[in-house]
């Protein structure tokens, strides 16, 4: 009997939004009681290393509560040039968490990791989970990074998996957990382009899931 999976994340691709019901990895839809959430903290298990960011440009410190954790599997591979892209890749999963958990459409961390109409995608989400009535607990864990460098070095294309299958959605007004079953994969990749700012900072400026992809299962 299999899990329910946390809805898909946010897809931001250009100038649409598309907020995705887990299974679903299109567009259309809103977030639901019965559909999970995405989770996140910057812990890393047993086998990853947790991805750490360049001090000095201000990144916004991100400390979730004790009940939802991520988990970095592989997600430095030895380039600099690399991990710097993967580890603001991962401030920005935190902080959209941050924000999702706390209710909050003016998190700093989401105008910091995002740009354009990617960060209005972001608060549009954001919204969707008030709206809904719904925060999350569990553990979610991100692998499988790949990241391909622009000849510019100032454009980078990332793609990686999560595991939602230990994550459930919570009611923010009850704190009761939905631990219902569902058949749907807790597999999700997702693709997203990130462009560095004068700063440094690697900000996403397009994202799309797909939950069940066979890149991610198996």
């Amino acid at each position: 009997m299999s899990r329910r999976p946390r809805m898909s994340a946010h897809t931001l691709m250009g100038a649409a939004i598309a907020l995705c019901v887990c299974g679903c990895g299109g567009s259309g839809g809103s977030p639901e009681s019965g559909d999970n959430a995405a989770a996140g903290t910057g812990v890393a298990d047993s086998a990853s290393v947790s991805p750490s960011v360049q001090a000095g440009t201000g990144r916004p410190q991100v400390t979730l509560p004790s009940d939802v954790t991520d988990e970095y599997a592989g997600w430095r591979t030895g380039d600099a040039a690399k991990d710097a892209v993967l580890a603001d890749v991962a401030a920005r999963i935190d902080s959209t968490n941050d924000a999702i958990l706390r209710g909050d459409t003016s998190a700093p961390g989401l105008s910091f990791y995002y740009r354009g109409k990617a960060l209005n995608g972001a608060v549009a989400w954001i919204q969707a989970y008030r709206d809904a009535g719904l925060s999350f607990t569990g553990t979610t864990r991100y692998y499988a990074p790949k990241v391909t460098l622009a000849s510019g070095k100032t454009t980078a294309t990332v793609l990686y998996c999560s595991d939602e299958s230990k994550g459930f959605n919570k009611n923010r007004k009850t704190g009761k957990v939905d631990r219902t079953p569902s058949d749907q994969s807790p597999y999700v990749l997702y693709n997203t382009r990130v462009d560095e700012n004068d700063s440094g900072v690697w900000q996403t400026t397009a994202l799309t899931s797909h939950r069940g992809d066979k890149a991610c299962v198996g």
